[in-house]
């Protein structure tokens, strides 16, 4: 069954634009032009992923983003015409997934979508468990346990997570983990991945505010810990 696309802006022009370049791609679409209605789309029709405009009527992508991230995980890409880095650490802060400004190229979001979708559906690599620290990532079913209980992690989250315990005491700098995160496709500041890891804490330490199991490393970046 073809993966859905729920693509959400108030511009006709830019949703339709885009449809036809995710449908050519083998994808099926949704559209919404406002963010209340791609509230409820979105929790209706249950999309693969969804591209998601900034500036919307009724409700704007980022009160968009907040809700949907209280009840789902589904990957969301922010479609944003503010150039400001502190602006986009915001979305991603609230839980997106990827950022692309506007004006853009349609192939790029694809691009962006694609990858996204691989690491969602568990294609980093090959079915097996990785453990440490009292979290266990199940690369089959892309699920995680923190202390035995489920935790919902975007695909972001989840591959930053992987590639941090993947190489447990070992710092990994913004730049590398910005290329496990996002691969090739992304190009983006590397200070995004400090709003990742702020949402990462606070899904699997007991008190994100003093962590023990991703730690900062100054001027270089993060290291997980392999300790209960």
């Amino acid at each position: 069954m073809p993966q859905r696309i729920l693509i959400v802006d108030d511009v006709r022009e830019i949703v339709q634009g885009l449809a036809a370049y995710f449908r050519q791609a083998g994808f099926e679409t949704l559209a919404a032009y406002d963010g209340r209605s791609a509230l409820d789309l979105a929790r209706r029709e249950r999309p693969d992923l969804i591209i998601l405009d900034w500036m919307m009527p009724e409700l704007d992508g980022l009160e968009v983003c907040r809700q949907l991230r209280r009840e789902s995980s589904v990957p969301i890409i922010m479609l944003t015409a503010r150039v400001e880095e502190t602006d986009t650490l915001i979305g991603l802060e609230l839980g997106a997934d990827d950022y692309i400004a506007k004006p853009f190229r349609a192939r790029e979001v694809v691009a962006r979508a694609r990858a996204i979708l691989r690491r969602a559906s568990g294609a980093l690599a090959p079915p097996s468990m990785v453990r440490g620290g009292g979290v266990s990532l199940d690369l089959d079913r892309h699920t995680t346990e923190v202390a035995g209980h489920t935790v919902e992690l975007t695909p972001t989250e989840f591959a930053l997570l992987l590639a941090l315990m993947r190489n447990p005491g070992r710092p990994l700098s913004r730049a590398q983990l910005l290329d496990a995160a996002q691969g090739d496709a992304f190009e983006g500041y590397e200070r995004t991945i400090d709003a990742h890891i702020k949402n990462l804490r606070r899904k699997i330490e007991a008190d994100p505010a003093n962590p023990r199991r991703i730690l900062t490393v100054f001027g270089v970046g993060y290291k997980f810990v392999d300790a209960e």
